[in-house]
């Protein structure tokens, strides 16, 4: 079955796992076992491994052999530890049977509590506390068994909840008796009966393996499928069951739960932050239907709990040197942890947290910037509410999740789906949002709920995503049925705009302005610190003077892609080319090339200009010339007559540029072969624009990129040109500039032969999109139909687009390097495809050895963290 035992106990001084056994025993499961052998108050339990639930699905959905017995076994441990009994009707044994995978998926997977109630053991329960509190748990354990097992959705017994409570006039469920509970009970098992057509099983172990087997099934539930894509957890790995001794609390006014941060996970602040409520269950407070009371008060109520709270907040944080996320249930005044765990945060807490932890010599520099997920660091980029301008605010709920969104109004996850794909921004408002919203959650630019706290299904989830999000504004009523909320009197309908502030909780109307970030204070220092450590170079991809600011100010070293056919679809700049493409002979193009050279050579001056001291990679025209002519009708009537030519002579036109794979056709150096003046004007412009800044005393460096070579004749062919440009420019000039030409490794082929190009090129870009496409033969427009099928079934693990495929894709690159460099030592070699921006592809770069990658500007910092990441695990590892 497995290479380990199946099953590891924790219980005082009997204590089987610990916390670097995660992969074993799950997050919570390892840290269950940690917490105990630390003397700390846990509830005992067992674990039952990761690879149990592996081989379950090995196994077609069978328990592997063995197990069955191995579980009996553990609750006769757990009898022995607890002095209670499994199914008896004395001092009754409860269970709670919780997923735990070795990453933290909150809410993805199912949990079962108060399992072993039937209609015998509740009243042995009613004996030993109260009647209410017993059928209060019974009525939840039906109802979560109900659900998670049997697959009864769990709205059709809050309807019957709701019922009894509309019936008796009340609002709150814990304005419900003994008796509403105990009808409740039995409703609910005809409820389940009748769905399902099977008896509600009374019999405790039928109870406890039919839970175990759920929650092995969840591991594979849509929402948790989801999740594992959108933060590339691997769907192999499996998860763990923890099977726990029940505490309560929901015993009464002196019982209570919360969920607490040792640090604030929003801002970072070095404060015990949390929530909690008197007289209930844990998911009460993160199912946000009750608004709990924060930490703090709890200091009033309890203060024997609250003080010992805070002494294992001190122990946790000296223990993890990490800020952690605790679960914990008061029964009867005595406090039990019931979970902790590496905290979810935003960015700037994550980056605040780091720095400040250096400061209080609990961790390194190194462990600092290994402890910030370098994709979070995005969020820090992008925009915050601008204060200087009026802010109509509607309402103000909590600060779950800073940032700032402005969208338009969508009521359903499915519709924020919807509306996202087709270019919409959309803010997600629900009362609650739950597990199964996770695909909307993804989709919307930030998320508001009437309902919930600062630990929330929505405030946690969207944390974790880096999503702007309001919880918990209590004046917002929804009317699903309408499509539109109401804000004291007013009404906002569908595909109305709002906008969130998630750092002050307020909702505004309409669609606010926002103002661009600023890298200063932790984030600066963080940064500063991998910039220390990090040998791989970053620069970013930028065709506009103002991308290459916001990359220089987001620390590139350079531009590593300039695509010089973005510049002209300008409204001046346009039809020039299409003059250009439309003449007949040589002479006519180049008089179009002529009225374009000016346009070139001020988009080349601003660049340089902006760029000064470091390398810019231009790269000449790319794509294929049908992409600048129109194709409607309308549209070419209209180019027609703005060139006195023909409709008939321009739809011969664009019909002798179709191409059956234009992609594979004629572009790039290509057309520069076939038409050299287009290359030699954009050289041309190229060196006109660099000797203007030379003479104005302005330091550049122009690198020429040639693009899709494939062989080192084409190669030789097009820089004899580039370079005779130049020297003709410098020589009129009277200047001297520093340059160079390379290319754009991009066709499988050039990586291959890059012993032979590498005698003409002085530098290598690999375009990983254009390699990526060609070595697996996928076009990426249109991949994206099936890829999604691909990921599913596990045929592939991520989008190749997104991560560089470094097992095919990845061994192209590094061949090109190996043998590129056997010919010319010294040449430099980067990437500048979309992988760029991505952590673990830049991982891969460095150990590839390039010189730098290059990316978008707001990938920036993300590729100057991961590459630091890179180095360090590079030295842990010599």
């Amino acid at each position: 079955m497995t290479t380990r035992k199946s099953i590891y106990f924790f219980a005082r001084g009997q204590t089987e796992g610990r916390a670097d056994m995660k992969n074993l025993l799950g997050g919570k499961g390892a840290n269950l076992a940690e917490m105990t052998s630390l003397g700390i108050p846990v509830p005992p339990g067992f674990t039952i491994t990761t690879e149990v639930c592996t081989a379950y699905y090995a196994n077609g959905g069978r328990w592997p052999e063995g197990l069955d017995e191995e579980v009996r076994a553990a609750i006769r441990r757990l009898e022995e530890v607890t002095g209670r009994g499994f199914g008896k009707t004395e001092k009754p044994l409860l269970l709670a049977v919780r997923s735990g995978a070795r990453v933290s998926m909150p809410g993805m997977m199912d949990t079962i509590l108060n399992l072993g109630l039937n209609d015998e053991t509740v009243e042995a329960l009613a004996k030993e506390a109260n009647p209410r509190f017993a059928y209060d748990s019974y009525r939840r354990f039906v109802q979560m068994y109900g659900n998670v097992v049997l697959g009864v959705p769990s709205e059709e017994y809050e309807k019957l909840i709701d019922e009894v409570k509309a019936r008796k006039g009340v609002e709150l469920d814990t304005d419900l008796t003994a008796e509403d509970w105990k009808e409740l009970v039995q409703r609910f098992k005809q409820l389940t009966e009748e769905r399902t057509g099977k008896t509600f099983p009374t019999d405790p172990e039928e109870q406890l393996f039919g839970a175990i087997t759920a929650v092995f099934d969840s591991w594979n539930n849509p929402r948790a499928i989801r999740y594992r894509e959108l933060n590339k957890i691997p769907g192999d790995w499996g998860t763990a069951v923890n099977v726990q001794t029940m505490v309560f609390g929901n015993l009464g006014p002196t019982s209570g739960t919360g969920v607490a941060f040792t640090r604030d996970p929003a801002t970072g602040a070095n404060v015990f932050y949390g929530e909690y409520l008197m007289n209930a269950q844990g998911e009460d407070v993160v199912a946000g239907i009750r608004t709990p009371e924060p930490i703090s008060k709890l200091k009033e109520v309890n203060p024997k709990a609250y003080e010992q709270l805070e002494e294992i907040r001190k122990i946790l944080e000296h223990h993890y040197k990490d800020m952690m996320d605790i679960e914990f249930t008061i029964q009867d005044g005595e406090l039990y942890m019931l979970q902790c765990r590496s905290g979810k945060r935003t960015a700037l807490a994550a980056v605040t947290i780091a720095v400040d932890m250096v400061k209080e010599g609990l961790i390194d520099k190194e462990t600092a910037i290994m402890r910030v997920d370098p994709e979070q660091i995005e969020q820090l980029l992008h925009p915050t509410v601008d204060p200087n301008q009026e802010l109509d605010v509607l309402t103000k709920g909590l600060p779950a999740s800073p940032g700032a969104a402005v969208g338009r109004i969508v009521f359903t996850a499915d519709e924020a789906e919807e509306w996202a794909a087709r270019g919409e921004k959309v803010i997600l408002v629900r009362n609650e949002t739950s597990p199964e919203d996770i695909g909307g959650m993804d989709a919307a630019e930030g998320i508001l709920t009437a309902r919930g706290g600062m630990t929330s299904h929505a405030a946690v989830v969207a944390r974790g995503m880096g999503k702007c999000c309001v919880a918990g504004a209590g004046e917002i009523r929804i009317d699903f049925e309408k499509k539109e909320m109401t804000v004291k009197g007013r009404t906002f309908k569908e595909g109305d705009w709002i906008s969130l502030n998630g750092s002050t909780g307020e909702v505004y109307a309409g669609a606010v302005k926002l103002q661009q970030a600023e890298l200063s204070g932790a984030f600066g220092e963080l940064m500063s610190w991998a910039d220390e450590i990090r040998t791989l170079k970053v620069r970013t991809n930028a065709d506009t003077p103002r991308d290459a600011e916001t990359a220089r100010r987001f620390g590139a070293e350079g531009i590593g892609l300039c695509r010089t056919e973005h510049m002209f679809f300008g409204e001046n700049r346009i039809l020039a080319v299409r003059e250009m493409i439309l003449a007949d002979d040589e002479e006519g193009r180049r008089k179009a090339l002529a009225k374009l050279l000016p346009y070139q050579r001020d988009d080349f001056y601003a660049i340089l200009k902006t760029m000064e001291g470091l390398p810019v990679t231009i790269r000449l025209l790319d794509p294929p010339l049908h992409e600048f002519l129109p194709h409607e009708a309308a549209a070419q009537e209209e180019v027609a007559k703005e060139m006195g030519k023909s409709v008939e002579e321009i739809r011969a036109k664009v019909e002798s540029l179709k191409e059956f794979n234009p992609m594979l056709g004629h572009r790039g150096c290509r057309l520069g072969i076939t038409y050299p003046e287009i290359y030699e004007m954009q050289a041309q412009a190229i060196f006109e624009a660099a000797a203007q800044l030379a003479k104005e005393g302005i330091e550049v460096h122009p690198e020429v990129m040639i693009p899709l070579v494939g062989t080192v004749e084409e190669l030789a062919f097009l820089k004899a040109r580039v370079e005779q440009v130049a020297k003709d420019v410098m020589a009129k000039a009277g200047v001297e500039i520093p340059f160079s030409v390379g290319t754009m490794i991009e066709v499988p082929r050039a990586a291959v032969v890059a012993d032979e190009i590498a005698k003409e090129a002085e530098f290598f870009s690999f375009g990983t999109n254009d390699l990526t496409q060609m070595t697996y033969g996928f076009s990426r427009d249109d991949a994206g139909t099936f890829l999604n099928d691909y990921r599913e079934k596990g045929i592939l693990r991520f989008d190749p687009f997104q991560t560089l495929d470094q097992q095919g894709v990845g061994q192209l690159v590094q061949l090109g390097v190996e043998r590129g460099r056997k010919t010319r030592p010294d040449l430099k070699v980067g990437i500048c495809g979309e992988h760029g921006g991505d952590p673990d592809s830049v991982k891969f770069c460095h150990r590839t050895g390039l010189d730098y990658v290059s990316c978008s500007p707001y990938r920036v910092p993300v590729a100057r963290l991961a590459a630091a990441q890179a180095r360090i695990e590079e030295k842990g590892q010599s």
